[in-house]
Parts: C-alpha cells; structure tokens; sequence
C-alpha cells in the first residue's frame, strides 16, 4: 500500500495459521522517506490491545502484557512468541512519518489447539475397559474352578451315598 508523502507499506502473508504455543512472524515492510513510527495493535473479540511502538533506530516500546513474547525489527515486522488461542484475531499495523503521513497494513491470524483431549479419552477409556475385562475373566475363571471343586464334592457325596445305599441293600438281604 502506498501513501500520499511516499510511504509504502507492503504486507506479503496477509493471513497466517497456527497452533498452540507455535512462533508466528507478522512480516511487513516499509519505505519512506524520513524517520517513521511503526505501531502494531491486536483486535479480536476480546477487544483492541496496543503490543508494541518503535521510531526505526530510536526506541521500542512494547506492551507489559506481549513484553516476554514479541521481538520488534527494524523493517517493522514482528515475532509473536508461544501464541495461544487469545492470540487470534487482527493485526494492524500503521507506519507514521514523521510529517504525519501514515500506510496501514492487516494480517489475520487464526490459531488452532492440537487436540489431545480426544485421544487421551480413548485412551482412558480402553485401559478402563481393559481392566474390567481383565476383571471379569479372573472371576469368570474363580466361579468355573468353584463349580468344578463343587461338582467333585456334590459327586463324591452321590458316590458315597450310592455305595452306603448298596451296602446297606447287601446287608439287607
């Protein structure tokens, strides 16, 4: 874009994608002829943020809340560090010559979580699974050795009381 006082501003990646906790570079460049302040704001539905002012070899004034995580150049881009979900949103940027002359510039980012909550489900889910088949195995497995140890005694008693009936018929007659 460029302003009537020959400032150009060029924004080459008006869109950017990310996830979580990524680095994003907000890439512009600018000519002019003087000495220009480069100003960048963040809008989203959380409302408008100022990050960070800087006059090219003067000074650099950055936001206490973006002070950790934004890297301002010379050209009048900008590193975002460890973006989050807040971060999303529009980036304005505006270059002010010194005679007041300005260029604006956007760049719309959109970052995206890595879900991991879904899988960690799943996989919670088929451990609690795994365990309650294991369970019930184990305890399928204890009734069939208990029936079978209850069918040897309930046998051995029939047999026991087969013969004693036998005896008791041979001694009677």
């Amino acid at each position: 874009l460029s302003a009537p006082g020959g400032i150009s501003l060029v924004v080459p990646q008006p869109n950017i994608n990310a996830t979580v906790a990524q680095n994003i570079l907000l890439s512009v460049e600018y000519s002019c002829q003087g000495v220009a302040t480069v100003e960048w704001k963040h809008v989203s539905s959380w409302g408008t943020t100022s990050i960070a002012e800087w006059r090219s070899g003067n000074y650099v004034n950055i936001s206490t809340v973006y002070k950790d995580r934004v890297t301002a150049f010379e050209n009048g881009s900008m590193e975002l560090r460890n973006v989050g979900m807040r971060d999303a949103g529009y980036y304005f940027v505006t270059v002010t010559e010194e005679h007041g002359t300005n260029a604006y510039g956007t760049i719309t980012v959109n970052v995206y979580e890595i879900i991991y909550e879904d899988l960690h489900f799943v996989a919670v889910l088929f451990a609690f699974l795994a365990a309650v088949s294991a369970i019930l195995i184990c305890f399928m497995w204890l009734c069939n050795k208990s029936l079978h140890v209850f069918q040897k005694k309930t046998t051995q008693k029939l047999t026991a009381s087969t013969t004693e009936e036998i005896e008791l018929e041979t001694i009677e007659c």
